[in-house]
């Protein structure tokens, strides 16, 4: 196994990639992520992961037939931990795993999305996307925003997502 440490922003977070064959995943995810994290393989969480990036989304998975795990952690980004949202409200572009135009991505659980200024996850454009055990709380607008067709979100959990003049909520 090689260990590559990044350091992007000033902060720093930790990538292990997995150079034996057979590798179910790619890249481990654990730590401070500053800026925005680009998927484009197999990845899993080994640890909480804490996003301190502003105004773009903290996980972005770029291409097709990915699995991520959350592997039973939390991803938390910088909304306030009562409303789910920052002052005069959200960022529209803050959310914690963003989907654009992909086809067959999968999001395992259990695990927690919470506390970004826009949605907890947003698929757009995307399909065969396949969501299962995931938990989103207090994200500013929804936990789980699907723009798509043929998604399947499955035993999903969403608590106090949305605000009070975009109360979008759950999924």
């Amino acid at each position: 196994m090689k260990r590559l440490k990044i350091v992007a922003g000033g902060e720093s977070f930790l990538v292990a990639l997995f150079m034996c064959a057979g590798s179910a995943y790619a890249a481990d995810i654990s730590g401070t992520v500053a800026t925005t994290l680009t998927i484009t393989e197999n990845s899993r969480l080994v640890g909480d992961v804490t996003c301190t990036v502003s105004g773009l989304p903290c996980l972005d998975i770029v291409a097709s037939n990915v699995t991520l795990d959350l592997n039973s952690f939390s991803i938390t980004g910088l909304a306030d931990p009562q409303t789910g949202c920052a002052g005069g409200g959200a960022l529209l572009t803050e959310n914690g795993i963003q989907i654009l135009n992909q086809t067959g991505v999968t999001i395992l659980g259990p695990g927690v999305v919470q506390r970004f200024r826009n949605h907890g996850i947003r698929i757009n454009g995307s399909t065969g996307t396949h969501i299962t055990g995931v938990t989103t709380a207090t994200n500013c607008y929804s936990g789980i925003i699907v723009a798509g067709a043929s998604n399947v979100l499955e035993s999903n959990i969403s608590i106090a997502n949305g605000n009070l003049t975009s109360a979008c909520g759950g999924i």
